[in-house]
């Protein structure tokens, strides 16, 4: 039996051959689903010989960069293999300044960079999120009242402690959400995570007032003055954006430090200089203009959601998973996460699920009018599964976009079920999982559990009806031709 390792290998093997060999690569790395290699020309590489490959679920190539569809925990394993076997260039260890003048040399999109390190930066604090945002929900569905006019809790008095402990475990994990984020962001930029995490510490500091105390008057601010000047200090909890620019700060001084001080007091003055430095930046300079950034992004996504109503609901439900197409979709886990931090819940989730659910009702569309081909119920009933459990991609690159109409019909779906969301108030207390597990996460305020498996119902059987019609069209449109 051929173990892991010879199969990965076998498999790098082959993606190297259709990708024009290692000299065409320039680094690779991963996100939750999709094996990611940057490339010098694109125009080298076979679609077809890499669509074939039997871990690839999906291939897609979004300006310079080769995207293979794998899937979750898999991608880890087989990414991981893939730079050893080849000696490819590791972008997530990778990222120093050696890095970045290759990167300007093959003229890779600043866009593209931003939105790889998001990804990068979430993905690795994605489990403890999850973990969270589960929990939440296992708390709420034991004190909510569902037993009569009681609450689990209450009718078992023994899971009263247990109920307590859940709520520490999934609370203490979102109240230092930014924390992790400064963490997560200083690795991600090639500065040392401990780093990230003293200057997460900074900014979380206790002794600091909330910036809602100190708004509402319920706390004074902590005043610094510098030679007169009259700073006002107060921790920057629930700020997601400060902790992302803190973290490519602290990891660019830091990298400073440690190249130009001599190594005989290297290793004292390095770290202090850098939190030194780093702090007067954070409420200076960071601080300030984050949270106004932070406010500018919240409000303007309450705004559009309030303005522009079920519509604005069902253009963002029927278009969201086009974005997924283009790898623009990771960018929202910030956003997310500036939703939970600031208002509570995200409306945003909701929405990802239902799209998501419409691709899921074109591929059983698309299973349906190909019954009788066992290759396509094959690769449709994996790609449906993967659905079910919030990955979309082997859907999308495998059938959706292939055959175009189930990716039609899916949109027409998710738009759908958007309207449902926005007409039963649908929320989500954490993000990261959408489909079937998407329910551990939803608020249950407005029969939250109910509504969301009501919406994503919703989404999926508009996705198959829309689907079949729109099929049925295009059959006929080939025919008069």
């Amino acid at each position: 039996m051929v173990d892991k390792k010879q199969q990965y290998d076998a498999f790098s093997d082959d993606v190297l051959k259709s990708i024009g060999g290692k000299e065409n690569a320039i680094e690779a790395f991963h996100c939750a689903t999709r094996l990611r290699i940057n490339l010098r020309d694109t125009d080298k590489v076979d679609k077809e010989a890499l669509d074939k490959l039997n871990l690839v679920k999906g291939v897609n190539i979004n300006r310079n960069q080769l995207q293979l569809i794998i899937g979750p925990g898999l991608v880890d394993e087989v990414t991981d293999e893939f730079i050893s076997y080849t000696g490819i260039t590791d972008l997530q260890a990778q990222k120093n300044e050696t890095a970045s003048d290759t990167n300007k040399k093959e003229n890779v999109s600043w866009l593209s960079h931003f939105i790889d390190d998001l990804t990068g930066v979430f993905t690795e604090i994605l489990p403890g999120i999850l973990a969270a945002g589960i929990l939440i929900g296992l708390n709420n569905l034991m004190t909510q009242k569902i037993i009569g006019n009681q609450s689990i809790v209450t009718a078992i008095p023994g899971l009263k402690g247990i109920s307590t402990i859940v709520s520490y475990g999934s609370s203490g994990i979102f109240a230092l959400l930014p924390l992790l984020v400064v963490y997560s962001a200083t690795k991600r930029y090639g500065g040392r995570p401990v780093m990230g995490l003293a200057m997460g510490a900074v900014m979380m500091s206790a002794s600091l007032p909330s910036l809602s105390d100190v708004s509402t008057g319920a706390s004074k601010a902590v005043i610094a003055d510098i030679f007169g000047w009259q700073l006002s200090l107060y921790s920057f909890g629930g700020q997601i954006i400060v902790a992302l620019i803190m973290g490519w700060i602290i990891a660019k001084i830091d990298n400073y430090f440690q190249k130009h001080l001599p190594g005989v007091i290297q290793f004292v003055l390095a770290p202090m200089l850098t939190i030194l430095v780093a702090s007067f930046i954070l409420f200076m300079v960071v601080g300030p203009i984050g949270m106004s950034l932070s406010s500018l992004v919240t409000e303007s996504l309450v705004w559009m959601s309030t303005t522009f109503g079920i519509v604005g609901y069902m253009i963002f439900g029927g278009i969201q998973q086009l974005i997924v197409i283009t790898g623009l979709h990771n960018m929202f886990g910030a956003v997310e996460a500036q939703l939970i931090a600031t208002k509570g819940t995200d409306f945003l989730n909701p929405l990802f699920s239902v799209a998501l659910m419409g691709q899921g009702g074109g591929v059983l569309a698309y299973m349906f009018l190909n019954r009788h081909d066992a290759k396509a119920k094959e690769i449709g009933l994996s790609s449906f599964f993967s659905i079910l459990f919030g990955i979309s991609e082997p859907a999308l690159f495998g059938i959706n976009i292939k055959y175009r109409y189930p990716l039609i019909g899916g949109c027409f779906g998710g738009a759908i079920g958007a309207a449902y969301v926005y007409m039963t108030k649908l929320t989500a207390i954490s993000f990261g999982t959408t489909g079937l597990p998407g329910i551990a996460i939803a608020s249950p305020n407005n029969n939250g559990y109910v509504n969301y498996l009501i919406a994503n119902l919703i989404g999926m059987v508009s996705g198959l009806i829309v689907t079949l019609l729109v099929a049925k069209f295009v059959r006929k449109h080939h025919a008069a031709k």
